[in-house]
């Protein structure tokens, strides 16, 4: 009976010893991960993103290029590569993966989450700005063009009765000022 024992604890032993093991590698992926940056840049230079491995922007770099651009156009530039440089966070925890702990089933499951929570980027369009998408879609930009706006929609059924008709506000003249603060408000 005592061998039997003596077998039990050399196995709870081992497993002990390769359970601190995996934990030591992962934790060594872990602090790799923890100072890896990923950082995009503009085609035309303008603008460069940086990411931590948590995907959180860390840097954010206008060139003096930037400034003759519509705000809308760097704004969805700076969006785009934050998304570009995030999708790149699974390639990087897929490779100290591979270099502190290996490939297993718990990597790969790390692996496919990241790569769910940062997914490639849509394709690239090229046809029109970002300012120019944005604008389009906007009401008072109809009125600005003398274009109509279109109509908003409305459900089914019966017509809305018709909006009150609107009271003209009164100007204020300066003899309205009220100089004593706190006096009555009718006069």
């Amino acid at each position: 009976m005592p061998d039997s024992v003596d077998a039990s604890e050399q196995m709870i032993e081992g497993w002990t010893k390769q359970l601190q093991q995996t934990a030591a590698r992962y934790q060594a992926m872990a602090e790799r991960m923890q100072g890896q940056t990923v950082t995009e840049r503009s085609k035309d230079g303008s603008v460069e993103v940086t990411v931590d491995a948590k995907g959180l922007l860390k840097n954010l770099v206008l060139a003096d290029s930037a400034a003759g651009k519509k705000m809308a156009d760097v704004s969805a530039e700076v969006m785009r590569l934050v998304q570009r440089a995030q999708a790149r966070i699974p390639e990087l925890l897929q490779q100290a993966a591979a270099e502190t702990v290996g490939g297993d089933e718990t990597t790969e499951t790390l692996v496919a989450d990241a790569q769910r929570t940062f997914p490639a980027p849509p394709a690239e369009e090229q046809a029109e700005s970002a300012s120019d998408r944005v604008r389009r879609f906007l009401p008072e930009d109809a009125e600005e063009t003398g274009a109509p706006a279109p109509p908003p929609a409305r459900p089914a059924g019966p017509p809305p009765p018709p909006p009150p008709p609107q009271q003209q506000r009164r100007r204020r003249s300066s003899s309205d000022d009220d100089d004593d603060f706190g006096g009555s408000i009718l006069s």
